[in-house]
């Protein structure tokens, strides 16, 4: 029997189960992540999921792992990436805000919602955070900050941007460059080089007035 085909002839996926499943936490939360609906909207049968999955934990399980990887991934990454000063690394940080992929706000917002009804999830999303924030202090101290310093800059850094996406804020991109070179220099206390700024504002198609 073939794995991949369906009744219709259409080609099922690991992938394409998690996609639909993505799609359905972010639309509708974490209740609407159920079987049947997707294979309907995957346009499959209901037996094609167990060829993927044991069960819906699993698939569940498949998506936190795809959010711990994505997000949590991407703030470490960026947290390691080189720079020749705090504020440039600081910059390659703040690519997470404005790049999907790197980090994925409303992935993030659909898991700490889900979090709310959720020890399991909760405790992954209190893992995630020290993860996240950890990685940030560590490159506050490779500029040689000292560790209380380190360790408070980075819970304002990541903490400020949390907030953003708990409260759904929404800003311009206009906006959002426009004041980025201040949340910079609040954050490590330096100002931002132009040259520095030209190249974070080139990587992501913004052309300042």
């Amino acid at each position: 029997m073939d794995q991949s085909v369906n009744d219709s002839g259409w080609r099922g996926s690991q992938d394409g189960w998690l996609e639909a499943a993505y799609d359905s936490l972010l639309e509708s939360g974490v209740d609407s992540v159920k079987i049947l609906p997707l294979a309907k909207k995957l346009n499959l049968s209901r037996t094609s999921f167990y060829w993927f999955f044991k069960d819906r934990e699993e698939l569940l399980s498949g998506l936190v792992s795809r959010w711990r990887d994505k997000n949590t991934g991407g703030i470490v990454k960026q947290s390691e990436a080189y720079a020749e000063s705090l504020t440039e690394a600081m910059l390659n940080v703040f690519d997470c805000w404005l790049d999907q992929m790197l980090f994925d706000s409303k992935f993030e917002f659909a898991v700490r919602s889900w979090a709310l009804q959720s020890e399991e999830i909760q405790a992954e999303v209190h893992n995630a955070d020290r993860t996240r924030m950890e990685a940030i202090a560590t490159m506050f101290r490779r500029f040689g900050l000292p560790a209380n310093s380190a360790d408070v800059r980075a819970r304002t850094t990541y903490l400020v941007q949390i907030g953003y996406i708990s409260m759904q804020s929404k800003e311009s991109i206009a906006v959002r460059m426009k004041r980025i070179p201040e949340y910079i220099a609040i954050y490590t206390g330096e100002t931002p080089a132009r040259r520095e700024l030209d190249r974070f504002y080139a990587r992501h198609g913004y052309k300042p007035d």
